[in-house]
């Protein structure tokens, strides 16, 4: 059984301990209910419960959260407006998040998927190496998607 301030009282019965944790208007909890003999401790359950739930806050609050940003880009798109559209995932990578690049493919351009697959090698390129290709260029379906994270620099 350990106290209230954190002295050692030995071993003891429960309805001792549960008297002593009573005396001193505390709680006793199990810290470790599978120990031989298990170990008790005196203490204020309610404020104990409110410190954790506020190291948790904390801890969450200090955690960054990465955002999948996407950038679409289409087959037939111009070497001005792909520099564009870089320029905005340089952006996103900048700011540490991940993009999504895809291109949807209408009508006859799925029997050219190829193409496309080529817009995105290109796109890639024109990153400058300041990103770092996750998932290459796949073709699902009726788009095709590349997944890219910030270059560790």
């Amino acid at each position: 059984m350990i106290g209230s301030d954190g002295q050692q009282l030995g071993i003891m019965s429960s309805r001792e301990a549960l008297r002593l944790a009573e005396e001193s208007d505390l709680d006793l909890v199990k810290i470790s209910p599978t120990a031989r003999p298990p170990v008790v401790k005196i203490m204020d359950y309610g404020k104990f419960k409110f410190e954790q739930g506020k190291k948790e806050k904390e801890s969450r609050k200090n955690q960054k959260m990465v955002e999948i940003k996407e950038v679409r880009l289409s087959m037939t798109i111009d070497t001005n407006d792909l520099n564009v559209k870089s320029r905005q995932a340089q952006k996103f990578l900048e700011a540490g998040n991940k993009v999504m690049v895809s291109i949807r493919l209408r009508g006859r351009q799925n029997a050219h998927a190829s193409l496309g697959v080529d817009v995105m090698h290109e796109f890639f390129d024109t990153l400058g190496g300041k990103a770092v290709m996750d998932k290459k260029p796949a073709n699902e379906g009726r788009n095709i998607t590349m997944l890219l994270s910030p270059a560790k620099n």
